[in-house]
């Protein structure tokens, strides 16, 4: 018999019988998700400020603050709306919480895009969006996360 059947079936006898069932937090990752809106500027130090919302598969929801700041070979104003992050590697909503270490290469006119992956510790934050604004350069920095007051 293949192991995923005889794990089901283990879940299926022990629900029967009353005994607790392992929830997908208890196994270990949770999988969660941020939207975000995200203005800023940089003229070798970088300041963005912004807001969103994570949401869990376990149910769990935060409003969020944004702020990323840095320094480097960069120059520009942006605004990134409709922004999206992705999670990996966590086990505790707690570890949604604090600054990533965040390197960026950026250019942009009018319209521009970015993707980055940020880490903290061995949580990742891959961010994705379209904005619009003039930016070149590049930075490093941390972004960080709290939540929303």
């Amino acid at each position: 018999m293949r192991t995923c059947h005889v794990v089901a079936l283990a879940l299926i006898a022990a629900a029967s019988m009353g005994l607790p069932v392992p929830h997908a937090e208890a196994a270990g990752k949770i999988d969660c998700e941020m939207r975000f809106n995200l203005s800023g500027w940089a003229a070798i130090y970088k300041h963005a400020e912004g807001s969103g919302t994570i949401t869990c598969d376990n149910g769990k929801s935060f409003r969020v603050h944004i702020t990323a700041v840095g320094g480097g070979l960069t120059a520009g104003k942006y605004k990134v709306e409709n922004g999206k992050g992705k999670f990996a590697e966590v086990s505790s909503t707690d570890q949604l919480f604090g600054s990533y270490a965040q390197g960026e290469a950026n250019a942009g006119l009018v319209k521009s895009g970015t993707a980055q992956v940020l880490t903290k510790g061995t949580s990742t934050l891959a961010l994705s969006g379209a904005g619009e604004g003039v930016d070149i350069g590049i930075s490093f920095g941390k972004f960080t996360i709290t939540r929303a007051k």
